[in-house]
């Protein structure tokens, strides 16, 4: 894609096996989606392609050819590509759900894109997913327990909990991180066998649970957890020292969620 090179954050790490030649232009990422047989929502083979001043929606054109527009030299297109590699299972998800979502807005006699599609597209655009085998540490993080999780319980987080970023735009922005950046989060719990399981293995088995939560939920906006990036342990050297959570510019305190309010709960 014209790239003389990409510097991954560490957060972005997980998507280098798709690196090891360089960064891939068109052409290559088509024959990585085509070796993998990835489909779009619809049931077409993932094509990369450039984008068409056609008319035609992005989903939609995802969902009825499989052609996900994507721009030369531009990294959040890259990182879009990417994450498409990563989880073909839950990109698909997300384009069938969108698609969905617009027909029926369209027969309902509506442009609004409502709760769903918002929700769909800041997960698309910034999620995180917090898998892992402690749930009630996830529960301290919904409640802003900062400290508590990442300073106090830290031995007993990297132990048990992963933190691995789905948001496209997530990803761009790690490239030039700043204070206050922040994902949209939720919990998938595993077992410990989980933690074991070679990357590959791991990526898929989250791939698949991930999907099937985004077929099924009915998700707005509100139902995502707000995570500083910049918080997760190995994010940055900075967070290494317990004053760095004493930030409260990224760090805010503690708050009350009504029970039931995030998918971490379904």
């Amino acid at each position: 894609m014209g790239f003389d090179g990409l510097n991954l954050h560490p957060l972005s790490e997980f998507l280098a096996p798709w690196l090891r030649d360089g960064v891939p232009d068109l052409a290559a990422l088509n024959r990585l989606a085509a070796a993998r047989g990835i489909r779009t929502g619809g049931g077409a083979p993932l094509c990369f392609v450039s984008p068409a001043e056609d008319g035609e929606s992005y989903e939609e054109r995802a969902y009825h050819r499989g052609e996900v527009a994507t721009r030369v030299d531009n990294r959040h297109d890259l990182f879009n590509a990417l994450i498409w590699l990563a989880f073909p299972r839950s990109k698909a998800a997300i384009n069938r759900r969108h698609h969905e979502a617009l027909l029926a807005a369209r027969a309902a006699g509506s442009d609004v894109r409502g709760p769903l599609r918002d929700a769909l597209t800041q997960f698309d655009e910034c999620g995180v997913i917090v898998t892992g085998t402690a749930p009630e540490l996830w529960l301290r993080l919904r409640d802003h327990c900062w400290r508590e999780v990442f300073v106090l319980r830290r031995a007993e987080l990297l132990r048990t909990t992963r933190f691995v970023v789905f948001g496209h735009a997530s990803h761009d922005l790690l490239g030039e991180p700043f204070v206050g950046l922040c994902g949209k989060a939720l919990f998938i719990d595993v077992d410990a066998t989980w933690l074991d399981l070679s990357a590959e293995a791991a990526l898929a088995e989250l791939d698949t649970r991930l999907a099937a939560r985004l077929e099924t939920g009915e998700f707005a906006p509100s139902d995502w957890q707000p995570l500083p990036l910049l918080g997760i342990p190995g994010a940055t050297p900075e967070n290494e020292d317990p004053a760095y959570y004493d930030d409260t510019r990224q760090f805010r305190p503690p708050r009350r969620m009504a029970a039931g309010s995030s998918p971490g709960n379904r």
